[in-house]
């Protein structure tokens, strides 16, 4: 039997913002027992995505059986039963690491563990059905992990082992969704590359956590004539390099190393032939058993999934003074020197709410993370921002009031992973309510987007 467990709050409230660290507010958690767990620290769960597709929010989770996708429309009354279920390639007690993205309507999951395949799986009819459109091992046989640069449909595998033997890294081209096709593989003879942990792609520019091989910074535009552009192979803290995220401005690159305490590196890469680590930070100093495993940013906070330690969300509004303002330990257990605990963080669905993955414990929904940066009302630029219709296929519609008097204003529109992909400038605003219509880009694929005006931060489902 499946359950989903409610957190009943004391306080409820549209969001939570501090100016110092609080304890996140949990409105529910969902898992599932009768999931065969892992011969490895008795854990069910792995990795999770968010997917909002036809007015609803969905919590994708990965286990040793599969994918599971939970409805999370109302947070703080998920069902216990999943709205879909779709059985991995792999299965079983040594299937330790699955992994998935979106690329549109499209889920591509991989496992690193068993006889695993590439599964794409078309997601447009939930929360009726999901359908495998692709299932095959002839691109990938076992992966690691995979990152998808939506902007310019690509899949980046990371570790793959092919039928042919093992692999740093494989890209795919997505420009068919349902039939992928190979643009590179390496290490080769244009690019002697190590083993790939985990990659983060923007504009072609791929930042790669290479495990012992440190932090590599590869420019695949051609992926025939691949460029290296830095490397930082030796650093303070060094450890196994696993996962990171460019910040919006891209002058700063976040990491984390898989090494019981060893700390998050804020990594300056304005100059990739300089590339170094400018700062520091953890969330618990004195634990040196402490290991940062997953981190995604939106806007200026990073959160991330700690083992032991659960959720930690980080203020990076400046890189070189980090402020911990958020936390919740997802582990009852004790912290032992392993990897049990959070696994991953997904924080970026339409309605902001938080999601957790964690090994033993399952999904947890955390209500949204804002940062009000101390202003009081009479000093902020804006208030009351909408976007609308949700979603959105061609133009927009922005309503807000403006606190200035009559001048103009600037409107970008962000990817999650920080870059800007439309921007409007010198658009006239009058002092009070405001409406301005807004033509989209059609160049964009299927996706959220954040729609920022001045400061206000709107998210913006894009649906062709």
């Amino acid at each position: 039997m499946k359950f989903a467990l409610p957190f009943v709050a004391l306080l409820a409230l549209p969001l939570l913002s501090f100016s110092q660290a609080q304890e996140a507010q949990l409105l529910s958690q969902w898992t599932d027992p009768t999931i065969t767990p892992t011969s490895w620290l008795n854990g069910r769960f792995n990795d999770i995505w968010g997917m909002p597709i036809n007015g609803k929010e969905f919590a994708i989770i990965g286990s040793t059986a599969g994918m599971h996708f939970i409805d999370v429309s109302d947070p703080e009354d998920i069902s216990e039963v999943e709205a879909a279920f779709v059985p991995g390639a792999a299965q079983g007690p040594d299937l330790v690491h699955r992994d998935f993205k979106n690329f549109g309507k499209y889920l591509y999951a991989v496992a690193d563990e068993g006889q695993s395949t590439l599964q794409i799986i078309d997601m447009s009819y939930l929360p009726d059905s999901t359908h495998i459109v692709y299932n095959s091992n002839t691109l990938l046989k076992r992966t690691h992990n995979v990152y998808i640069d939506t902007l310019n449909a690509r899949l980046y595998a990371c570790g793959p082992t092919l039928n042919s033997g093992g692999a740093s890294l494989r890209i795919l081209s997505l420009s068919d969704p349902e039939n992928p096709t190979i643009l590179g593989t390496y290490p080769n003879g244009a690019l002697d590359l190590p083993y790939v942990h985990d990659a983060y792609v923007r504009d072609h520019v791929a930042y790669l956590n290479c495990g012992n091989d440190g932090f590599w910074v590869v420019d695949f535009t051609d992926p025939q004539n691949p460029q290296v552009l830095g490397t930082m192979t030796s650093y303070v803290q060094s450890g196994y390099n696993h996962s990171g995220w460019l910040n919006t401005e891209g002058d700063y690159y976040f990491l984390a190393d898989e090494t019981h305490g060893k700390d998050i590196k804020s990594v300056a890469v304005s100059d990739l032939g300089d590339i170094n680590v400018a700062e520091t930070f953890d969330a618990t100093s004195p634990e040196q058993k402490s290991i940062p495993h997953n981190l995604l940013m939106r806007e200026n906070l990073l959160y991330v999934s700690y083992y032991y330690d659960g959720l930690q969300v980080f203020d990076l509004s400046d890189p070189l003074n980090p402020e911990r303002v958020a936390y919740y330990d997802t582990y009852a257990g004790v912290n032992n020197g392993s990897y049990q605990g959070a696994w991953g963080v997904y924080p970026f669905l339409p309605s902001g709410i938080v999601l957790i993955s964690d090994m033993q414990g399952g999904l947890f929904v955390f209500e949204k993370i804002e940062l009000l940066s101390g202003l009081s009302e009479s000093k902020k630029t804006a208030s009351g921002a909408r976007v609308f219709p949700q979603p959105s296929t061609g133009t927009a519609t922005l309503e807000f009031s403006w606190h200035n008097p009559a001048g103009e204003c600037r409107i970008g529109l962000f990817h999650p992973d920080g870059r800007e992909v439309f921007r409007k400038d010198d658009i006239p605003v009058g002092q009070g309510f405001n409406r301005i219509e807004i033509e989209l880009p059609q160049h964009l694929s299927n996706g959220l987007y954040f729609l920022k005006m001045e400061g206000t931060g709107i998210p913006l489902l894009l649906w062709r």
